[in-house]
């Protein structure tokens, strides 16, 4: 690319004043989104005391994370065909209105449905806040930026619960949604006011036997991972045929997407190396992640007797660890414009610490567990990050949207699978073990029956309890040995990365440039570019 090129392109760049002032409504948008996951918890038996119905309590969390899950890619998909601002305040609406309709409930299924509309919104507002980011900010400067997305996500996760439990005791429930709303209206006003970006206008049709297809699957798998093991045994005709129709409806939108003209997910992403062997880390980092996530607290609180509060507190390490290495690996990557290690020193540090993990018993002190959450939170600080910043760089433009909202399904995915996989391992080697364990006074007793709250484990016999603390131990560990081996495969997928030069131009002033007529051929063939304004016959390029 000739000097005065790089000019004209520099000439349509945003000033970082701009980025900031934009950046902030999307980091307000994050934030929330990543909140309204974390900030219920606590608030739950206070909801379930005021409006009843305990045995749907789960569904709380569950109708949020499948709509947030499933939403994803359609969000990707439409930024790219009708522009990323308008989409971002779909998302946001939808997500402040139901955030109010949330606090108005006034019985459980009420809840349940507004909570799935948030979900809709939330998930929308998590993708597109990284697909504007990937627009707005050159590659190489983007890593700092992907940082504080970060913090964001990781300060919601600690914040969340406290948050959740102040206002239960001091207001009222109904404002942990409520909360939502002064936050999300400074957003919506932050990027209605000052985000302009450039989008094409072209014949297109939407491919919404593919968006169903997927919706269907997505929504089945998820289902067939919070009821399997718990309210269904894995081998029931109930089980069995739900994960028959995942198998299918995935094959169906497969062929469905080879054939659409604007598939959702198009399939020739998948013949870009950096794009395809991301998804495959986002996938096995999001399933190796989630053992440390979900196990650790059950392993805290039944083996080594930690409050259910302290139990929480003690993944902040991780969180901590996670937040400042992403920051220094974002800003690294941003002076020296090389990014590859992160992808190995990074999965190798989380392997390393599941390995350790896997070692845990009966005699495993909290902060044995501390130190390899620390390692962990390095690992992930230097992965997450900077697997998004080398996937949207091999991108085009037109891709940018569906590319990146993929990272976040497939990791999305990745952590739905490796709960139901974990959850199925405890389960089986708690059925299988445990009845060896009993004292002989206890043969017979109902396994289940004992697999009880921690408060109630710690309430029966002195032989019983110390039978279900070493198993649940040894369970655990078992967990985390399975865990390691899908860390494993993001050192070998880190690996095979090539690492190609990060453009340390945006794709919105590259495009502005070309529109205006000042980048040449050899600009045009750039990695991740694409000259929206000479799409097909009849469009056009318009500014939202």
């Amino acid at each position: 690319m000739g000097v005065e090129n790089r000019s004209e392109i520099a000439a349509h760049e945003l000033t970082h004043r701009q980025i900031l002032t934009v950046f902030t409504g999307l980091l307000l948008g994050v934030f929330l989104a990543s909140l309204d996951t974390t900030v219920v918890t606590t608030a739950l038996p206070t909801i379930a005391g005021d409006l009843g119905g305990l045995t749907q309590l789960p569904w709380v969390l569950t109708a949020y994370l499948l709509t947030s899950t499933a939403a994803t890619p359609l969000y990707g998909k439409l930024s790219d065909l009708y522009g990323r601002r308008r989409l971002y305040l779909i998302a946001l609406a939808i997500f402040l209105v139901s955030s109010l309709l949330a606090g108005l409930s006034q019985n459980m299924l009420q809840l349940i449905v507004f909570r799935g509309m948030q979900g809709a919104g939330g998930g929308g507002l998590g993708a597109m806040g990284f697909i504007i980011l990937g627009e707005l900010v050159s590659p190489r400067a983007r890593g700092r930026y992907i940082g504080y997305f970060t913090a964001a996500f990781t300060s919601s996760a600690l914040l969340g619960p406290v948050i959740g439990g102040y206002f239960v005791d001091h207001a009222s429930w109904r404002w942990v949604f409520y909360v939502n709303i002064p936050l999300g209206l400074v957003a919506l006003a932050v990027v209605d006011r000052v985000l302009r970006l450039p989008f094409p206008t072209r014949d297109h049709r939407i491919d919404w036997l593919g968006a169903g297809l997927l919706v269907s699957g997505v929504t089945l798998l998820i289902l067939a991972m919070v009821w399997g093991g718990d309210a269904y045994a894995w081998s029931s005709p109930l089980m069995i045929g739900t994960l028959a129709a995942v198998i299918v409806l995935a094959v169906a939108f497969i062929a469905q997407e080879k054939r659409a003209p604007e598939p959702i997910l198009p399939l020739h992403l998948f013949g870009i190396r950096t794009f395809a062997l991301a998804m495959v880390i986002s996938l096995a980092a999001g399933a190796a992640m989630m053992s440390a996530n979900a196990f650790l607290p059950l392993f805290l609180q039944v083996v080594t007797g930690t409050s259910a509060t302290s139990s929480g507190l003690l993944l902040a390490p991780m969180m901590i660890s996670m937040t400042i290495t992403a920051a220094v690996a974002g800003n690294l990557t941003t002076r020296t414009g090389r990014y590859k290690w992160l992808l190995v020193v990074g999965p190798l540090a989380s392997t390393g610490a599941l390995w350790g993990l896997s070692g845990v018993g009966v005699s495993t002190t909290s902060g044995q567990v501390t130190m390899w959450m620390i390692v962990m939170g390095v690992g992930i600080g230097m992965l997450f990050p900077t697997i998004t910043t080398a996937t949207q760089n091999a991108l085009a433009l037109s891709d940018l949207g569906a590319g990146t909202a993929a990272i976040t399904f497939f990791r999305s995915l990745g952590q739905t699978i490796g709960i139901g996989a974990y959850g199925a391992i405890l389960a089986g080697f708690v059925h299988s073990e445990l009845p060896d364990l009993l004292p002989a006074d206890a043969a017979g007793i109902d396994v289940d029956r004992l697999l009880n709250t921690p408060a109630r484990i710690r309430l029966l016999d002195p032989g019983v309890r110390e039978a279900v603390v070493r198993t649940v131990a040894d369970g655990t560990a078992r967990i985390f040995a399975v865990a390691t081996i899908a860390a494993v495969v993001t050192i070998i997928t880190g690996l095979m990365m090539r690492e190609e030069p990060l453009r340390d131009f945006s794709a919105l002033a590259a495009d502005e440039a070309s529109n205006a007529g000042g980048a040449e051929s050899d600009h045009d063939d750039a990695p991740g570019h694409h000259r929206r304004g000479e799409g097909p016959a009849g469009s056009q390029t318009l500014t939202e």
